[in-house]
């Protein structure tokens, strides 16, 4: 595994970073007919996600709030929160954060062996590769969502 791993999560998430600048509040919490889940959601689940198959969230990283797992975690559902959720400004702050310690990830860590395989990966490269297509593919969820959203908007006015 060669550094452009690293490059290419570095793209993704800068193009990720730049989506969810495009987005309000309102916008975020709007869920269509059709999706599962609203904007705000994907951030966190991207977020989430990105840190436990990185860092071990939340066994081994204690960089996000434990509360992610019940509000992001693959299953969960907006319609399901209680409480207070995070701002689009807080998610984007820990997206930042989180991409600054991904980049402090040694060359040597992506050909390291996983303890057990995940979706049939091996190395942490592997995983790291698998993260990139993960957030590229909810960046077209939000990206969607959000024209639906525009669309419905554009009609009311």
């Amino acid at each position: 595994m060669s550094q452009l791993t690293i490059q290419n999560f570095e793209l993704a998430r800068s193009i990720f970073l730049k989506q969810v600048d495009g987005i309000d509040d309102m916008e975020a919490d709007i869920q269509p007919d059709g999706f599962n889940n609203n904007i705000r959601w994907h951030i966190g689940h991207v977020l989430t996600t990105a840190e436990y198959f990185m860092f071990g969230f939340p066994e081994h990283s204690s960089n996000l709030p434990k509360q992610y797992v019940e509000l992001f975690n693959k299953g969960t559902s907006p319609a399901d929160w209680k409480g207070e959720v995070p701002t689009l400004k807080e998610l984007k702050q820990q997206l930042e954060e989180q991409l600054v310690r991904v980049q402090e990830i040694s060359p040597e860590r992506l050909n390291e062996k996983l303890e057990k395989p995940l979706f049939n990966l091996t190395t942490f490269g592997e995983l790291v590769n698998f993260t990139v297509f993960h957030e590229t593919y909810h960046l077209g969820q939000m990206h969607s969502i959000k024209r639906v959203v525009e669309n419905q908007t554009a009609k009311q006015a």
